[in-house]
């Protein structure tokens, strides 16, 4: 479950986060707060934005959650509208960028998946070159030029994830392994891609960043 954005007890998983109950356990990924979070430092980043683009991938579940449910009520206190755009192939782009540069948004939320991960250089690319500020699931994208990402530590991630394996092959029940959440973040800002957009990033972003790209 550690790279899984799914709330396991709502899939049905485990019977509860302290007592899983069953034959799964590990590491639950805050999928509600982490959207929130992401959308407040892309607002804080760049304070004029107010008409966010959100790129996702239908078939996923919990990104459709996050853009449909989660993401829209964060904006909503925060003054912004988020317009949620579907690509369920790569042949999708061209179209969704296309419409993109007519309607002119201020910023650009990417949700995760195959998709965007295979199609991230792409998606980078059009967010520079339409000058839209963007903000990532993963840090893979701000290293293609992206300029920010903020998720839970995945190198973290999988190293707790490693302590369930060695508890289990020592014997012990998943069904009695609570289910732990995420204690370690990642903010990743690119300050390359701040000044081909033409942006100053505030210092009191910068001081929560775990990583500069300079």
């Amino acid at each position: 479950m550690a790279s899984n954005p799914i709330d396991p007890v709502e899939a049905g998983l485990v019977e509860s986060l302290a007592r899983p109950g069953g034959n799964v356990t590990g590491l639950s990924n805050l999928s509600r707060e982490l959207a929130g979070k992401r959308l407040e430092l892309l607002k804080e980043a760049v304070p004029k934005i107010a008409h966010v683009a959100a790129l996702y991938d239908p078939p996923i579940r919990p990104s459709l959650r996050e853009v449909k449910e989660f993401l829209p009520v964060v904006a909503r206190g925060m003054g912004l509208t988020i317009q949620p755009w579907e690509v369920r192939a790569a042949d999708d782009f061209d179209r969704v960028f296309a419409a993109l540069n007519k309607q002119r948004p201020d910023g650009l939320y990417v949700l995760g998946g195959a998709l965007m991960r295979t199609n991230e250089k792409r998606i980078v690319g059009f967010a520079l070159k339409s000058r839209l500020p963007s903000v990532y699931t993963n840090r893979e994208s701000v290293d293609y030029g992206g300029l920010m990402s903020y998720n839970a530590d995945p190198a973290d991630s999988y190293r707790r994830a490693a302590t369930y394996v060695d508890k289990i092959l020592k014997g012990a029940k998943p069904a009695d392994l609570p289910v732990e959440q995420p204690t370690k973040f990642e903010l990743v800002i690119n300050l390359k891609a701040a000044k081909a957009l033409g942006l100053t990033i505030p210092a009191d972003v910068l001081r929560w960043a775990n990583e500069v790209i300079k």
